[in-house]
This record gives structure tokens, sequence and C-alpha cells, in this order.
């Protein structure tokens, strides 16, 4: 045993382990994303090291499976981050371990890359060869608002806001509520989709069902919000599913896949050889606002974001033709 280790612990890894870290992390709220994920990487850095138990090892073993991510599996920074919040969480909220070691395990850093943006054209062209109604409103509403894919797909009916054209975007990145904008030709197709909504809500609560999703201390504080129209997803799904953690069958919000093959596909058919996403059109709504006139910290209050600095990205793609230079070349006489 390495002398960074930990006191011994010779049982095998108990499936235990990984009920409490499931239980911690409900009790924590954290996502069924970050769940899964956390679950994923725990199980996979046991295994690695031959199902040791977590608590006979330290630093040597952690940062031999984060190079293992990096050198043999070629994982991004962000998953190896990842990787390592999940560890973290292990050792500090499950087997209560908070050692020096921990803070100097190394963080891999994300490389400097400058956010894909789509020109007006060739955000009005993609906007166009989107021929699905439903699709074709939730992909406008994440240009024209500036939102993340799942902020879009988790909007709550009572968060759009048709007199003040404005829309409430909750528990955003980070947990943060934020205020941003309805544009104008959205206003009527959001009212038509509102209206759809309610009368698919009136026929789920006909047939015994209509719960909605909704964070536990909500559904404990207003047990009567499940079923109210107010907190139904405006864009829902066609069928019902099941609630991975309760098992609750219910209608979920429309699937993210949908829209990323949607978006990918319109790409694809407007000639845009650039690689696009969902993500891509709100990178493209920061930037043509800026072009646009409006200052950074409008800007970065309708994004979200806490810091500036993070907005301030968008003015490096604003200069990236050239920052006004002209070219040598172009004083050449060649032919």
């Amino acid at each position: 045993m390495s002398d960074n280790s930990f006191a011994a612990a010779t049982s095998p890894v108990s499936p235990k382990l990984l009920v409490r870290v499931r239980a911690h992390l409900r009790f924590k709220h954290y996502s069924i994303r970050t769940e899964t994920a956390y679950i994923g990487w725990i199980k996979r850095f046991i295994h690695f090291h031959g199902t040791r138990h977590p608590a006979e090892m330290g630093k040597i073993e952690v940062e031999a499976f984060l190079t293992s991510l990096a050198v043999e599996r070629n994982v991004s920074a962000a998953t190896q981050n990842q990787a390592l919040s999940a560890l973290l969480f292990l050792y500090r909220e499950i087997l209560e371990i908070d050692l020096p070691w921990l803070d100097d395990v190394t963080h891999a850093k994300k490389p400097a890359r400058l956010p894909t943006v789509l020109t007006l054209n060739e955000t009005a062209a993609l906007l166009d060869c989107i021929e699905d109604g439903e699709v074709r409103l939730i992909v406008r509403l994440l240009y024209g608002s500036g939102l993340r894919l799942l902020e879009g797909l988790r909007l709550r009916i009572k968060d759009v806001d048709l007199a003040r054209r404005e829309l409430i975007v909750r528990d955003g990145k980070g947990g943060k509520d934020r205020v941003t904008m309805i544009a104008a030709q959205l206003l009527e197709p959001l009212r038509l989709q509102i209206a759809r909504r309610k009368l698919m809500h009136e026929e789920d609560l006909a047939n015994g069902r209509g719960a909605v999703w909704l964070p536990e201390a909500l559904s404990v504080k207003y047990p009567a919000a499940p079923l109210a129209l107010g907190w139904q997803y405006v864009f829902a799904a066609s069928g019902f599913s099941a609630d991975p953690r309760s098992g609750a069958v219910r209608r979920h919000h429309v699937d993210e896949k949908r829209i990323q093959r949607a978006v990918k596909r319109a790409a694809a058919q407007a000639g845009i050889f650039k690689t696009v996403s969902p993500h891509t059109l709100r990178h493209s709504f920061a930037t043509h606002l800026l072009e646009g006139g409006y200052d950074i910290r409008t800007v970065q209050e309708l994004l979200g974001h806490s810091d500036v600095s993070t907005t301030m990205i968008y003015t490096h793609v604003l200069n990236r033709g050239g920052r006004g230079v002209a070219s040598p070349l172009d004083r050449l006489s060649i032919a």
C-alpha cells in the first residue's frame, strides 16, 4: 500500500457504497444526469484498480486513473474533470475523507477555443430548413431568446409571459434564474403551442394522468402543482415514460436528441459546413446582439453568465476577421 493511501479496508467493494452515493446525490438535489455520470465514474475507478475499496487508495491511484482517461481513452478535459469531481464527491461526501491531496490533484485545462457562430444569412438558412412545426418553434426560440437546449425544453407554461414578451429561465446553469426576451414573431406560435398543450393536458387529466415532474422540495411545498397547467412543459413528449428514479409514469419534455438531429440535418441541407449544434444558436444570438450594438453587460444578463469574462469570448469572435487589419498580400500587384 502506498504511503499516501488511507487506512486499510480489505473487504470487497459493497454495493451499499454505490447505494449511499446515489442516495446522497439525491439528498443534495443533483440532477439525474449527474447522478448517472458520477455513479459510472466511481464504478470505473474501482474496477480500474482491481475492485479495491476506495478507502484503500489515495492520490497516486486517483491520478493514475485520470491519466489513463487522457492518455489511453483520449477523453476531453471536461470529461476528465467530471471524473475527478465524481471522485472528490465520493471521498469528501461519502467516505468523509477530506485530506490535502484532494485539492492538489490537477484539474485538466480546457483548450481555449472560440465558439462556432453562424452569420445572419446562415442562421436564416438553417431555420428555413426545419419543417417540423414544433421543432421549428423550439429551434427559433433557442436562437431568438439565447437559450441552452435544455432550458428551452424544460420551459414551463407559467414562465412564458406573452404580454411582457418575456421568458423566465428557471434553474439555469449554476442554479440561477434569469429573464430573457421573446421575439415578436414567436408570440403567436407560442400562444398556439400553449393552447395545444392545454388541450393535451385536459385529455391527460381525463385519463387519470397529467402529473408532471417537479423537484421534490417544490412538490412537497405545492402538492397540487404537478397537476396544474402552469407547471406543465411547453414542449411535451408525445407519449409517456417512466421516471428513472421513482418509476412514476409521466409525460416528459421533448427529447433533446430530436432537436439535435433536426439542427444537424438542417445545417447540412442549408449547405453550412461548420460544426453546428443547438448550442451554436445561443453563441450566434450573443454575437449578433453585440454586432447590433448592444452592450456586453446586457448580453451577459440575457445569457445568465455570472462573470462578464465568460461573455467576453464573443468579442473575440467579432474580431476574428483579421481585427480590421489589411493583409499585406492585398498590396501586391500580382496576377
